[in-house]
């Protein structure tokens, strides 16, 4: 990223500079690349049985207590992802025939909002290409649940000292022994697989040319939503139907997030020289009051100030 000096700020041209530091950073974001072994997920919705292995699984490896407030403490039943929930299997039904299940957790995105807006960079991109969370560096903002366009980060409201909870590929439990997630590990039916991106893209683009007709839509969600995600879907009904919200490849929530970054950056800029000219004018205005006061003490009249 093009820099600014201090000199170019305090000139006429700090307009010029800053518009052209910003078209810098935004043209330097443009392509999202995964990284060469970028671990990824893909799940077909044609596979998925509803069993919820996957979600008992996560909750054992990751050390989750199971959300059961709705079976009275006797099953796990997550409506949602939520703090004791990084991964869950939903139902689709329209009513009228047509239902499906739908794995969701964190999509890994490779350019991820919630990594471009964290203030402390306690949400990062590992080599692998897995949004990971370091607790040490969280001030419990937040603002990670607001900037995620899919709803995933949760915040453990409940505890004295709370994390963000969403899934991370089981990278310190499995991925860092050689071990695939809990999740794709348990699955029966292969409705989620695991795999390095490239491998499963090529994987889902081969079952939409081999079974045409068992796809709604014969793209691979994922491939280039919001520029691209690590956790891919086939689907029999319409994405839309399944809770994916209908993205392009230019819906980039995390370049949006650090162009905000950016221009909030530049915005202090004008603050702090207001600020400064304002201490200056109340210094001499000070002082303008006590040679006022100096004068009127001698008896002498204000309009000789």
């Amino acid at each position: 990223m093009n820099k600014v000096s201090r000199r170019e700020l305090l000139r006429g041209g700090a307009t010029g500079a800053v518009v052209s530091t910003l078209a810098s950073e935004a043209s330097a974001s443009e392509m999202p690349v995964a990284p060469r072994d970028a671990v990824a997920m893909l799940y077909d919705t044609t596979k998925c049985i509803g069993c919820q292995a996957c979600v008992s699984a996560c909750a054992e490896t990751n050390g989750l207590t199971p959300d059961t407030r709705l079976s009275g403490g006797v099953w796990q039943m997550p409506l949602d992802l939520n703090s004791q929930t990084k991964n869950i299997i939903k139902l689709f039904d329209d009513g009228r025939g047509a239902t499906s299940f739908v794995k969701r957790q964190c999509m890994h995105c490779l350019d991820p909002a919630c990594v471009a807006g964290c203030p402390f960079h306690a949400l990062h991109k590992t080599e692998r290409g897995v949004v990971a969370w370091t607790a040490s560096a969280c001030i419990g903002c937040r603002y990670c649940e607001v900037a995620c366009p899919f709803d995933v980060p949760k915040f453990e409201w409940d505890r004295f000292n709370p994390k963000i909870v969403k899934c991370e590929f089981c990278r310190e439990e499995r991925l860092s022994k050689g071990e695939e997630p809990a999740c794709t590990a348990s699955c029966p039916t292969g409705a989620v697989i695991f795999g390095t991106r490239e491998r499963l893209l090529d994987e889902a683009h081969t079952r939409l040319k081999a079974q045409p007709a068992s796809y709604a839509e014969k793209r691979v969600y994922g491939e280039t939503e919001a520029g691209g995600t690590q956790v891919l879907y086939l689907s029999h009904v319409p994405f839309e139907k399944l809770g994916l919200p209908a993205l392009t490849s230019e819906d980039r929530p995390g370049r949006q997030a650090r162009f905000q970054a950016l221009l909030y950056k530049f915005l202090l800029i004008p603050i702090a020289i207001y600020a400064l000219l304002t201490g200056i004018i109340r210094r001499r205005w000070r002082a303008h009051e006590a040679e006022v006061r100096a004068i009127e003490a001698k008896g002498g009249p204000r309009d000789q100030i």
